[in-house]
């Protein structure tokens, strides 16, 4: 009796390590988002630092509404696989390949901007490596991506790296209070009123919310805990991701329009421009480094689970394969357990945007709130009917909301002539991977092959899948298992 509370409070201990290491992994990818996402919106309000803020607050209630709805999802679909499964689930099991393609694009873009981003961040330290921008990011691409050969890194990387970046932006804003605030000059050169300006602005920088709903497909990394262990993971990550997120978003904002601080030159960045007026040398070198190692963190990370994804949906060495729709060689590994063969196609298929747009993350931004969006759109739509045949109302009702604002910014983003390039691609990729499935005979388990590449399955499959033993005629619905059908 006495033993009790020790181990009971060990355990306690335990479960809430685990918790706050798999939810500052997760986070990496949309906290190192605000290195840029901020910028994004000044860029797109021409400079208007009196906007900001309500830009800024718009793009946190769209993300809430989205992390809403996957708190539902998480709950649906606890063993991990996201808006895939999700939409599989829903619609019959061909319709997960759109949110896969969207994926596979939004790896290709993370990647990308956040190497572009991480080579802007050692620029505003060294301005006198400005001359070679393109060279530096690739060489940081190169080397993102040659790490990989020895392994995935570790949830624990990933985490730490979130939490020191947390810290040191902390202390970057400590000072910011005190110092005087700069009066904003009268801005005269607003086209639209200002809730129109407001609404065509904050679409650019919902690049803040890319990554948002990775615990909804993460929690399948957490084999060691049942349904609702993961259920309960997934759900205070994700809130925890957009507590943290948003404070910190709303945070610089707020500091950046206290400071007056404009439009950076392209040689800077705004956030940049923020450490180095609030603070001395020594801290804003501290912030540039923590700022371009989470941004290179970011890459790796999609590094992992791009490939991964591909290597999920390929065949075996001998021909068998819980799904058969890429070739075998997508799914060969190294002596790490590594996908090389994947990693390679990311990294080419990443130097070739970065090359495109030499290497400017501000230019990459464009194209960034394009792809993610259409995976968030038919997951949503996905819930709201999964809301609607369990009759929950109110969350048809909030499923619908979210649908229509995420519809809104996918609209927005879309009138930007550089945005129809990267729906183009989530519609090519997301159509090869549907045509293939379609000639390898319509393999059932497709949709959870999201799941799975978090997961880590290798070619032994250890997980076992009974859905996928016979084949089927037509895209059905993913079989559910009758825990959560009786939710």
């Amino acid at each position: 009796m006495s033993h009790a509370i020790p181990v009971r409070s060990g355990w306690l201990h335990g479960r809430t390590a685990l918790l706050l290491a798999f939810a500052f992994s997760v986070m990496a990818d949309p906290v190192s988002s605000v290195a840029y996402a901020i910028e994004a919106a000044l860029r797109a309000l021409d400079g208007n630092l009196a906007l900001l803020l309500p830009a800024m607050a718009a793009v946190i209630v769209v993300v809430g509404l989205v992390v809403a709805s996957y708190h539902q999802l998480v709950a649906r679909y606890p063993e991990g696989g996201g808006s895939a499964a999700a939409a599989g689930g829903a619609f019959g099991e061909g319709f997960a390949f759109v949110p896969m393609g969207a994926l596979v694009v939004d790896f290709v873009l993370t990647i990308s901007i956040s190497v572009s981003a991480g080579s802007s961040a050692i620029i505003s330290y060294v301005p006198s490596l400005a001359p070679y921008r393109l060279a530096l990011a690739l060489a940081l691409l190169v080397v993102v991506a040659g790490l990989m050969w020895f392994g995935h890194l570790g949830r624990a990387v990933f985490a730490l790296l979130t939490v020191v970046f947390i810290v040191v932006a902390v202390a970057v804003l400590l000072p910011v209070p005190g110092m005087p605030a700069v009066e904003p000059e009268p801005f005269v050169g607003l086209t639209h009123g200002a809730p129109l300006a407001v609404a065509l602005a904050f679409p650019v920088a919902m690049a803040l919310a890319t990554g948002i709903e990775a615990p909804s497909s993460a929690i399948a990394q957490l084999a060691q805990l049942d349904d609702a262990g993961r259920r309960s993971f997934g759900r205070w990550a994700l809130w925890l991701t957009l507590g943290i997120v948003g404070t910190l978003t709303l945070a610089i904002t707020v500091a950046v329009v206290r400071l007056g601080i404009a439009v950076p030159h392209e040689d800077t960045t705004l956030v940049a421009e923020l450490a180095r007026a609030a603070d001395g040398h020594a801290l804003f070198a501290a912030f540039q480094a923590t700022t371009a190692l989470l941004l290179l963190s970011a890459a790796s990370s999609s590094f992992q689970a791009g490939p991964g994804l591909l290597k999920a949906l390929a065949r075996s060495e001998d021909g068998r394969s819980r799904h058969g729709v890429l070739p075998a060689i997508l799914g060969r590994t190294n002596a790490h357990h590594v996908p090389m063969v994947g990693v390679g196609v990311f990294l080419a298929a990443s130097a070739a945007v970065v090359t495109l747009a030499g290497a400017r993350d501000q230019r990459l931004v464009l194209f960034y709130a394009v792809s993610v969006f259409v995976s968030f759109l038919i997951g949503l739509l996905a819930m709201a009917r999964f809301s609607h045949q369990d009759r929950r109302p109110a969350w048809v009702a909030l499923n619908l909301v979210a649908a229509v604002a995420v519809g809104f910014t996918l609209v927005a983003n879309l009138m930007r002539p550089a945005a129809l390039g990267s729906l183009a691609a989530t519609a090519l990729v997301a159509g090869g991977l549907y045509v293939a499935w379609v000639r390898a005979g319509r393999p059932r388990g497709a949709a959870l092959a999201v799941a799975e590449s978090e997961a880590g399955h290798d070619e032994r499959h250890d997980r076992a899948a009974p859905v996928d033993a016979a084949p089927v005629g037509d895209a059905a619905p993913v079989p559910e298992p009758a825990s959560r059908r009786a939710r």
